[in-house]
This record gives C-alpha cells, structure tokens and sequence, in this order.
C-alpha cells in the first residue's frame, strides 16, 4: 500500500468520519506510533521477544511455564523440535493462551523466542533466519487483485466485503495485530495465509490495510 493512497484514503474521510471509525483509526494506528509492527521494521531477536513477552511466565514459572534456565523443564521441548513447539505456542497449550498471549507475535517471531529460551537451558539450537519474503515485497492492492479479492470482494463464506464499512471497522476495532495474526494463522473458512503459502507477514499487513482502508470511507453494501 502506497504512502500516496494512504493519505489519500485518510484525507477523503475526515470531514465525514464517525465515532467508530475514530476508534477502529486509532487500534491501527497505536502499534505503529509503538513502532512494533512496522510493516519494514527491523525484525527483533529472540532475547528481545523474551523479555518484552515471554519473561513474565518464564522467568518465574507463572502457571507452570518451564523457567528460562531449567534444564529438565526444557529437555522435552528439545526433543519435541521447533516445529512442534512453535505450533503449541501459535494455538496455545495448557496454561499459554495462543501467541503467548501477544497477537502480534507471528510464526517467525516465536520460533526465534523459542530458540532463545532453548539455549538459554542447555540447547546449541541456532536462530532461525529473516521471515522476510525474498525479492521485492508485493503490495496490498497487488495481493487483494491477485487473491484476497476471490472472497473479499463478494463475502464469500463470512469474509469481510470491501466496502462494508462496519465489517471493517468491527474488526480493526478489536486490534490490527489481532486481525492480521487472523489472516497469517487462518479464521473460520479462511485458510493460513489467505490460501497463499508465499505470503510473508509483512505483505499480509498490507493487503488488511489496503482492504480496510478502501473500506472505511464506504457506506455498508
């Protein structure tokens, strides 16, 4: 999504913008004045998770965490592998609701999060690599045009419609990260990703900026 059609969008809409809007406006745009979800931000390592995030249970072992340092607690995360530890963390397991209970995390941060806890208990594990989609990062209306469009533009099987003002704002009222980990992980009858394997995180933020702001500015179809 380009800056130009951001200000654009926004410039259209604040003579006209009701209450809702306002507050569905300011879900989005608190992450970014943070500078946590930056669609080009600088990807945070492992420790920094950890300390922002899974330290308040780990550290003490709040709700039968496994303490970050415990050998034994952590020997059979070990043996479960990344793959398998991160799934538990995306969908939450015993007392760890989903995403460690930060919508905003994605897959590759959680892997990293995960890999630091490990080695900090006895593990040699090496960090994962940049999530980062390689070559040039496609563009929200690109994306839209090329897929999400299948279910978005007509509401396919529950989707949001382009269009429908209150579909959107509904839903960025609750939280971006919330709807785009949605997008990232699957809802409902739309699979991980938007059904594109391909997609990076960063690209799924803005294919969801894209719709919402083509959206918000429109009477309800």
């Amino acid at each position: 999504m380009s800056k130009n059609l951001t200000q654009r969008s926004l410039s259209s809409m604040r003579i006209r913008m009701k209450p809702l809007v306002r507050g569905a406006l300011l879900a989005m745009a608190i992450p970014f004045a943070l500078g946590l979800t930056a669609a080009h931000g600088a990807e945070r390592s492992g420790e920094s998770i950890v300390n922002e995030v899974c330290a308040n249970c780990h550290r003490d072992g709040k709700n039968g965490a496994p303490v970050i340092g415990d050998q034994n607690a952590w020997a059979t995360r070990k043996a479960q592998g990344l793959t398998n530890a991160t799934q538990h963390a995306l969908e939450g397991i015993r007392n760890m609701p989903s995403h460690g209970g930060n919508a905003g995390l994605s897959s590759a941060d959680l892997e990293r999060a995960i890999t630091y806890m490990v080695n900090q208990s006895g593990g040699n594990w090496i960090e994962p690599p940049s999530a980062a989609a390689p070559g040039a990062q496609r563009t929200g209306e690109q994306l839209v045009k090329a897929k999400c469009g299948e279910c978005h533009l007509t509401g396919q099987d529950g989707a949001p419609k382009i269009g429908d003002q209150n579909a959107w704002v509904g839903r960025v009222s609750k939280g971006l990260n919330t709807v785009i980990a949605s997008g990232i992980h699957g809802r409902g009858a739309m699979p991980a990703r938007g059904g594109m394997a391909d997609i990076s995180d960063s690209e799924m933020r803005a294919a969801v900026l894209y719709m919402f702001t083509e959206s918000i500015g429109s009477k309800t179809k």
